[in-house]
């Protein structure tokens, strides 16, 4: 179950045989993926309106994995994920500079939140990509039902997506058992709904893009394909 998924897997429509070549073979020095905390903080925020980033709980990422930077009062969980939080032979997936600034509801943070900090400390042990898939085949956590009603905000201007294109649309990812796409209409001709299944992971997670920033400007400059 992966919030990178989806958007990275519409920017992979982006990307080009070069792009593709160019794909890490493995994880960069961890201090590639680190940033200043301040830094980190201020870009989880903005992964929400500040009507909910203002008051939710923060993570960054840190040498052991994530922890928590402040403590919020409304249930949200705003973090910045790393490129290993992509599908499993995504050309992006140790791409050191991908930042995907994201802000869980607190059913997400519940039941969607836990199996992307597992798959972090995957990362930071030193698992490889092919030994995280075959883990998430069995873990508790990357198996786990997603609550209903369980969503994300992804708003920011300062994410960095992919290597194929930067950034993305502003967008609000919504997580469910896996029960097909059809059942949102999804990746239908004119339907604002896209929709994938994680692999291994058994939930599908719905993206629905939006027009403005979390700032409230425009992004209407986005509006093409």
């Amino acid at each position: 179950m992966r919030t990178l998924t989806t958007s990275l897997a519409a920017l992979a429509l982006l990307a080009t045989p070069a792009f593709a070549a160019n794909a890490k073979p493995a994880m960069a020095p961890l201090a590639q993926y680190l940033m200043p905390r301040e830094a980190e903080i201020a870009l989880a925020r903005s992964a929400a309106p500040s009507s909910i980033g203002a008051s939710a709980t923060v993570m960054v990422l840190g040498a052991h994995g994530y922890e928590t930077a402040a403590t919020g009062t409304n249930g949200f969980t705003c973090m910045v994920e790393r490129g290993w939080e992509a599908d499993f032979g995504n050309p992006d997936f140790w791409d050191a500079r991908v930042r995907g600034p994201l802000c869980f509801n607190a059913e997400a943070s519940r039941t969607v939140m836990p199996s992307h900090l597992e798959r972090t400390d995957w990362a930071l042990a030193g698992v490889s990509m092919d030994q995280m898939k075959e883990r998430a085949r069995t873990s508790k956590l990357a198996n786990a039902a997603p609550a209903p009603g369980a969503m994300c905000f992804m708003l920011s201007k300062g994410g960095f997506l992919t290597g194929a294109g930067g950034h993305w649309h502003p967008h609000l990812m919504f997580y469910l058992p896996a029960a097909g796409v059809a059942s949102w209409g999804a990746n239908l001709p004119g339907s604002p709904v896209i929709g994938g299944p994680g692999d291994p992971e058994p939930v599908v997670t719905y993206m629905i893009t939006v027009t403005k920033w979390s700032d409230g400007s425009s992004a209407m400059e986005m509006a093409h394909p």
